[in-house]
């Protein structure tokens, strides 16, 4: 599936606005889990905790999965492809990875804090919420960075795709000159 100039920059635009949107997100949630442990303050806490529930439970999951649909969409609708770059094979499993563990871990976290600070009970571990934007916000400009580079060449199945593309390009010359 080949997507057309008009589609492709159209999916190109919202892949590019969700995923800044994403880093965005993960950002905020860390200054807030920031503020939450090195606040004096029970209320400023459980205002933060309260903020953190609310991008959680409305922008986390449906920001992450635009952002790896409309790549898989990218990856397989452009020459790129999505097992022919090494590059495009690592963004890929690193959003799928960070998509998952934004909600299978960040998300139960985010809400089973912000219970224990709305119901008033005194929290422990109060600094576990900062790492998982921490590693995330890592795996973002790691593959933004790869986006920009494009490092380590094609994969082996892209390697047998661009060979193939050559026979039969060679054949075709062939038959023309003959």
């Amino acid at each position: 599936m080949k997507l057309h100039r008009p589609a492709r920059r159209a999916i190109l635009v919202v892949h590019v606005a969700v995923s800044v949107s994403w880093a965005g997100i993960t950002l905020g949630l860390l200054a807030l889990a920031v503020t939450a442990a090195t606040t004096g303050s029970p209320d400023a806490a459980e205002a933060s905790y309260r903020s953190m529930k609310l991008f959680a439970d409305w922008l986390i999951v449906p920001v992450a999965l635009l952002t790896l649909v409309s790549g898989l969409v990218l990856s397989l609708g452009t020459p790129w492809g999505l097992a022919r770059h090494r590059w495009v094979y690592a963004k890929f499993w690193l959003t799928l990875v960070t998509t998952g563990l934004s909600i299978f871990l960040l998300l139960p976290g985010i809400n089973e804090s912000a219970e224990q600070a709305i119901a008033g009970q005194p929290l422990e571990g109060t600094w576990k919420l900062a790492i998982g934007p921490c590693v995330s916000l890592s795996a973002y400009l790691f593959m933004t960075a790869i986006s920009v580079l494009k490092p380590w060449g094609l994969t082996r199945r892209g390697r047998k795709q661009r060979a193939s593309l050559h026979k039969q390009v060679d054949a075709r010359d062939m038959r023309q000159t003959a």
